[in-house]
Parts: C-alpha cells; sequence; structure tokens
C-alpha cells in the first residue's frame, strides 16, 4: 500500500514538473543578453542580389508612383516594387560578382566607429543566400563569386573579437515555393506555406547555427498579418534554443506576437521610443531612406544627428543598429565611411558614457539634454548627453563635497551651483560649437 501511495506521488510530481517545465519561458538569463545591453551599438548590412539593380530598373527609380506599390525607398524590395520578372531577377545571380568586398575592411570599419556587434543580411526577402547553403542552390556559391560570404565575415568579426548575428526572413520568400509573398499578393495557403517553412525556413536556421555559432538571429515581420502563428514562432524559438543556449532572439520573429520568450525587442524601421523600456531593445536605423544601396538616394544623414539618435537610445537603455548598404561591387560608399569614422571619433573621446551604462530614472530628460548612469570604483557616474546648447542644466540631486563635474573629453572642470532642488552645472560657451554632442560626467 505503501509503494502505491509513492508510486503515485512521484507520478503526480513528475506530471506537475514536467507541466511547468513546458510553461516555463524559453527565453535566456538575463545575464546572457548583458553583452547585447552593454554594447549600446552595432553595424547593420544589407547585401544581395538587390544591390546590382541600385534602386532602379528598366528607366524606373524607387519610389516611382507609376507602380501601384512603386511608393517607397527601399531598393532591396525593388523585385516587388518595381515588378522585375521573377525570372529575370534570379538571373542576376548568374551576374554576382562584388570582387572589391573584403570582409577584414568591413569590420575594421565597425570596429573603428565604436561598433560592437554586426548583423547581415543572410537571406532577405528574395531568398537569396549569402552562404553555402545546401537547403538550396539559390545562394551565392552558385554565382561568379563563388565563396562563402558569411563565413568570410564571421572569421573577421572573431579576428576583431565582435559579436555577430544574421538577418534571416523566415516569412517572406519571394523565390521557394510557399513563401510568403507582400500585402498586396493573394496569401500563400497555409499548408504551402508550412512546406516552405518545414523544407526551407527551419532548415536555413538551423545550417546558419550549426555552420557559424551566431550571437543573434535577427527576424523580420512588422505589423501586417503574417503566417508566423504563435506555434510556428515558439516552434523557431525551440529550435534555436536546442541548437544554441546563447543565441539571442529578436521580438521581430513575430512583430504582432513576440511571446515572452523572446531576448530583445526590435523596434520599426527608424523608430526610436521616447520612454525607458525594461527589456533589452534596438532601434534599426538607416543612414540614408534605403537600406540596400541605391545609387540615388542621397538623403544622408549628418553624422552629428546620428550620434544624438545613439545617446537618446543609451539613455533609455536601448541599443542602435546603423545600416550600411553597399555597394554592388562590395565596398561600402564614401558618405557611410566618412560618417562612420565621423562618428567614430565621437566614440573615440566618449565611448566610456555609451557602454555598459544604464537609465537614470531620478533625472527627467530636458530639452536636448538626455541622461545616463554607471557604477565606476563604488561611486554613481552620471553622463550628461548634450546635443542642443544650453547655459546651464539643473540636476535634482543633492551633491555632497565630493561631487565633481567634468567635460568627459577633455577633463575640463565645469562650476557647480547649489539649487534648492540640486545643483546645476554652468555650461562655457566656448562648448557651444566644439561638439555635436557634448559629455558631461558627474562623479557622486
Amino acid at each position: 500500500m505503501k509503494t502505491t501511495k509513492l508510486l503515485i506521488i512521484f507520478a503526480f510530481t513528475c506530471f506537475i514538473v514536467s507541466t511547468t517545465a513546458q510553461q516555463k519561458p524559453l527565453s535566456l538569463p538575463p545575464e546572457k543578453a548583458d553583452w547585447f545591453r552593454d554594447a549600446k551599438f552595432g553595424m547593420f548590412v544589407h547585401f544581395g542580389l538587390y544591390s546590382m539593380l541600385e534602386g532602379s530598373y528598366n528607366g524606373h527609380t524607387m519610389p516611382d508612383t507609376t507602380f501601384k506599390n512603386g511608393r517607397s525607398w527601399y531598393a532591396e524590395w525593388i523585385q516587388m516594387r518595381l515588378e522585375v520578372p521573377s525570372g529575370e531577377y534570379k538571373n542576376l545571380a548568374n551576374s554576382f560578382n562584388p570582387m572589391a568586398f573584403d570582409a577584414d575592411e568591413w569590420i575594421r570599419e565597425a570596429k573603428n566607429a565604436g561598433m560592437r556587434y554586426f548583423v547581415i543580411t543572410s537571406k532577405h526577402h528574395d531568398g537569396f543566400a549569402l552562404w553555402d547553403s545546401k537547403v538550396s542552390d539559390f545562394n551565392i556559391m552558385n554565382s561568379p563569386y563563388k565563396k562563402d560570404l558569411i563565413a568570410e565575415l564571421v572569421a573577421a568579426c572573431r579576428k576583431y573579437g565582435i559579436k555577430y548575428g544574421f538577418y534571416y526572413s523566415h516569412w517572406q520568400d519571394w523565390e521557394y515555393p510557399g513563401g510568403a509573398m507582400p500585402e498586396w499578393f493573394p496569401k500563400v495557403p497555409d499548408n504551402e506555406f508550412e512546406s516552405y517553412w518545414q523544407k526551407k525556413s527551419l532548415p536555413q536556421v538551423k545550417e546558419l547555427i550549426t555552420m557559424f555559432d551566431p550571437d543573434l538571429l535577427w527576424f523580420d515581420t512588422w505589423d501586417w498579418e503574417t503566417h508566423i502563428t504563435d506555434k510556428r514562432r515558439d516552434e523557431l524559438i525551440a529550435l534555436v534554443r536546442e541548437l544554441s543556449p546563447k543565441c539571442l532572439i529578436n521580438g521581430r520573429i513575430s512583430y504582432l506576437s513576440p511571446g515572452e520568450n523572446i531576448d530583445f525587442l526590435e523596434m520599426h524601421d527608424n523608430q526610436y521610443p521616447d520612454k525607458i523600456l525594461d527589456k533589452p531593445w534596438q532601434t534599426p536605423a538607416t543612414m540614408v531612406h534605403s537600406w540596400g544601396w541605391h545609387a540615388k538616394d542621397y538623403n544622408w544623414k549628418p553624422s552629428q544627428l546620428m550620434v544624438s539618435y545613439l545617446v537618446s537610445n543609451t539613455s533609455k537603455g536601448g541599443n542602435y543598429l546603423l545600416n550600411v548598404g553597399p555597394k554592388p561591387d562590395g565596398s561600402f560608399p564614401v558618405p557611410a565611411v566618412r560618417r562612420l569614422r565621423e562618428i567614430g571619433a565621437w566614440m573615440l573621446s566618449n565611448n566610456e558614457s555609451v557602454y555598459g551604462t544604464k537609465p537614470i530614472k531620478e533625472i527627467e530628460p530636458q530639452d536636448g539634454v538626455v541622461f545616463a548612469q554607471k557604477i565606476e570604483n563604488g561611486r554613481q557616474a552620471i553622463y550628461v548627453y548634450m546635443s542642443k546648447y544650453t547655459e546651464e542644466i539643473e540636476i535634482p540631486l543633492n551633491p555632497d563635497k565630493n561631487t565633481s563635474c567634468t567635460v568627459l573629453e577633455s577633463g575640463m572642470p565645469l562650476v557647480t551651483v547649489k539649487t534648492v532642488k540640486g545643483f546645476k552645472i554652468q555650461i562655457p560657451q566656448r562648448l557651444e560649437r566644439d561638439c555635436s554632442v557634448q559629455v558631461f560626467k558627474i562623479i557622486l
């Protein structure tokens, strides 16, 4: 009788443990994403067959409203936006040969810009893979280039100590039967999508993990209805977790229903939250309008604007993933390189205020001024980012006799004046034009 009771208790306990295990979130422990929280700044690259068309096709240039769906600058969408015949687009692979591509040069530019991780479009919506995929013949090894571009970049990232990950279009695939199409097409039947899902999407994700051991995977959906049901979302997450305990997963795996098992939130393109978010997050951002190379997109953002986006996200606990669209030969456009180096010069002087910092909720943002903090040698360090000159900045914290305030780059001391609410930093006018975003360091 006692044995029977013990067996019943044991069975019931196993059931409870099993049920709890099934319900337990699959997301990684918070410390696994610490590198991502601390890194703050990464490089995104959109490169593929679309780069060869440079935003124009058959005498038309994006955006072109003579096409029903041509109102877009996104050159990586040119096949669908400018209605390039699928056979003609696919034939671009027969002349894809980026002979100026240099993985070492790409990653060195990222590192010198102060970026700590790198993400590239391993397969965008057109379905073309930049690695030696055994799942689909539509890949770079069947082009004149005949080299695994992803493998070269992974080697360079490891050489320079850069974390790396891959954009993978798990939902849309305009080449493979059953892959999802843009919203203006008839919806692919679910059973056909399931075939694509099982025969290409999941197997290629498995390839990317087993071949390259990435630090993150960047999946792409947005606020359209998709074929990525919660069941498929969880199936993909489970696959990644099984193959790699370290690989982070972004919230755009299912933008409308990311669940609790993802590792970081992904904002909309060029979206900048106006409040602190508790979960790790980032903004994917462009230097121009387009992500892929567009030879006639001259809308280059100034580097000082991009630095202001970086510090704004930093002050709210987020990251900034800044995109470069390489030219068809695999080289970075000169305007992009110039901006990377200008941002790198700012980071050379001020990276201490970016890496490893956290938001500070006790101080509200002011006009053109935001804040972050970290603990340094047991003392609180507060960083003040000033992108718009002001004569004084109010700090609603009580100073003590050891409180100091300096310009981070030079160490120049700044005058502080005690007030009823805390103290004010007085900003000399000569600092107004010295730097696009001035950083002041307060030690409490």
